[in-house]
């Protein structure tokens, strides 16, 4: 939100097989990024291009490297918060998914005003309890939880653009972060900052909850949240959502810092 040799030689072999110990149904959990959502039209989800589970050869997600050909499962919602996680994992749970990805809490943050942002200690506890329910519901399950991205990288991206901000305006969107782009009020610097130390704090609780849940969690260590994304990775329908390439983007560095699919142990 990048390829090495070894990563393409998985891809490779992953196109005609499916890897050893790949599952036989993955689900993605959380919100629009995971939907894919206006990667593809105008206001639609396209889960198709989902870094997770899509089959779009060109995004490379997660479902594609494992070599599956079935089996992709999407729960996540867009507009989806922290609220929603535990309706989502019963689905997974009912569907017998055996590799699960989490991406949630931009919409936690990215609210009509900085006061409306969800508590720490709420998100804390509402992930806590959908991702103890998912170890408790699939015994077995590996689950891949990604950072949340830097909502003031997206700021600084589009900034300068007049369209983007235009979008910004008239679509009220993350306005705890987006309101006002072009101030330089302390104001408004300070609340920017505050909005991303939410974030901050969200993916600090992604870790240790992933920490907690044991062996079969793998958490990105931040590298969606680190990750250089520009307006070339954003759809020019919103300005806001992941395009193609900001999915593809999404799906090579999450992918390298999860499970070691050949082996079935470690990191890859």
């Amino acid at each position: 939100m990048f390829a090495h040799l070894a990563v393409a030689a998985v891809v490779v072999s992953s196109s005609l097989q499916p890897l050893p110990s790949a599952p036989s149904v993955m689900a993605a959990l959380g919100d629009s990024i995971s939907a894919g959502f206006n990667a593809c039209g105008w206001y639609v989800a396209c889960t198709s291009r989902s870094w997770a589970v899509g089959d779009d050869r060109e995004v490379n997600s997660h479902f594609v490297r494992l070599g599956m050909r079935e089996g992709n499962l999407t729960f996540a919602v867009p507009g989806a918060t922290s609220a929603d996680l535990g309706g989502q994992v019963r689905q997974a749970v009912d569907a017998g998914a055996g590799y699960v990805t989490v991406l949630i809490g931009a919409q936690d943050a990215c609210v009509s005003s900085e006061r409306k942002m969800t508590p720490v200690s709420v998100y804390r506890d509402r992930v806590a309890r959908a991702l103890w329910a998912l170890k408790g519901g699939a015994p077995g399950v590996r689950v891949f939880v990604a950072s949340i991205p830097d909502l003031r990288r997206l700021w600084q991206a589009g900034k300068d653009n007049v369209v983007a901000r235009t979008f910004w305006a008239v679509g009220r969107i993350c306005q705890a972060m987006l309101a006002e782009p072009t101030s330089t009020a302390r104001v408004d610097v300070e609340r920017r900052a505050r909005v991303r130390a939410r974030v901050v704090a969200y993916n600090e609780v992604l870790a240790e909850l992933c920490a907690r849940f044991g062996p079969n969690c793998r958490f990105d260590g931040g590298a969606v949240f680190a990750y250089p994304y520009t307006l070339k990775h954003i759809s020019k329908w919103d300005f806001f959502h992941p395009n193609a390439a900001g999915q593809k983007a999404l799906a090579e560095v999450t992918y390298k810092r999860g499970f070691d699919w050949l082996s079935g142990i470690g990191a890859a």
